[in-house]
């Protein structure tokens, strides 16, 4: 008896001190800590945390005029990746690309397409949007590569695109959340990215420092080079950002009363050819490779980008071959024709620079 109670109180003794199991994460535990709390994800245009719904969405690209006839302009203070590019006779016009484009009654106005802008949207799996096209686009948007509303066809005129009347044609299409919702359904477009989509851009983590550029050259100013549009560029050392203007004053978006602002910028040369002489229209090279500068926080570099194919994004390249970190926020991709590195213009110093409005 005295041994089977020494045996029961060893066994008690055994049981109470057995481990207790450890806590398993799980599956989607996990999943929610890679993507983030509370069903947030990074935007892969930003880098920043967003609505993970919204982050699985494909961002919709609108070509913008942006001759001085063309402003004031609206919606473009809500694009999270802003391309200026040239088009014939000296002009160039805008692609803002949205992930989020809900709440907007206005955006535009719209234009017509060049098709290096198609495919610079394709880089981002975008559906495009555009009212018309260059006769050198025909065949690439025919071509099925591209998805895309075009004001050309009458359905999708109707459906997505309407005119202000205060305004002159060819500057008086405009679209809208509404619009664009419905051009896509009518169109029947998938409305989320391909599951395997690895992003265009890479971003800074949050636990990194931004990126600084320290061996870089100091850049308060840019002006990248276009001459009708002569914009250009102020670093705010407050909140990091730089400041857009054009044609002679600030770059307002009309549905905010804002400024157009940018956490990154980068300048992108590539090689071209006049495509005719009665129209000037041009064929910007987008794929192959060259030379350019990344632009964020005061400082420059300068970058090498290389673009496989046209359904393959750009990548930028720092002096060592490393591809460039960008820092989270929006960005500006400046693309330009490579004889107009000459016009570029950076300034150490905001006092270097003489406003082209003070000249």
């Amino acid at each position: 008896m005295t041994l089977m109670a020494t045996s029961l109180l060893a066994g008690c003794k055994k049981k109470e001190e057995a481990p207790e199991p450890k806590e398993t994460v799980s599956e989607a535990e996990e999943t929610e800590t890679e993507t983030g709390k509370d069903g947030m994800a990074r935007s892969y245009l930003t880098g920043e945390w967003i609505d993970a719904d919204l982050a699985k969405k494909k961002p919709v690209a609108i070509m913008i005029g942006n001759t001085n006839d063309a402003l004031p302009q609206y919606g473009l203070s809500q694009a999270d990746v802003l391309y200026e590019a040239p088009a014939e006779g000296g002009i160039t016009r805008l692609m803002p690309i949205f992930q989020d484009y809900s709440g907007l009654d206005k955006i535009g106005s719209v234009r017509s397409c060049r098709h290096y802008y198609a495919y610079y949207a394709m880089e981002f799996d975008a559906i495009y949007i555009h009212y018309g096209q260059a006769i050198y686009a025909t065949e690439l948007l025919e071509s099925g590569k591209v998805e895309d509303l075009n004001g050309l066809e009458g359905a999708i005129d109707s459906a997505t695109f309407y005119r202000d009347k205060s305004r002159k044609a060819p500057h008086n299409a405009f679209v809208s959340t509404d619009g664009i919702d419905a051009g896509i359904e009518l169109k029947g477009y998938d409305t989320e990215l391909p599951s395997d989509y690895k992003g265009h851009y890479q971003f800074n983590e949050d636990d990194e420092k931004e990126i600084e550029l320290t061996d870089g050259a100091d850049a308060a100013v840019v002006q990248p080079g276009y001459y009708i549009n002569n914009p250009w560029f102020v670093y705010n050392s407050e909140d990091g950002l730089y400041y857009r203007f054009q044609y002679k004053k600030e770059h307002m978006d009309e549905n905010t009363g804002t400024q157009l602002a940018f956490k990154n910028i980068l300048l992108q040369y590539c090689d071209y050819t006049k495509l005719d002489d009665a129209h000037g229209y041009l064929d910007v090279e987008s794929t192959g490779e060259g030379t350019g500068k990344y632009i964020t926080n005061g400082k420059v570099i300068d970058v090498t980008w290389k673009k496989a194919s046209e359904n393959e994004p750009t990548r930028y390249y720092d002096a060592s071959g490393n591809e460039i970190t960008l820092n989270q926020g929006k960005t500006m991709v400046c693309v330009l024709l490579n004889d107009m590195e000459k016009k570029l213009n950076i300034y150490a110093t905001e006092d270097e620079f003489t406003p082209p409005s003070a000249k």
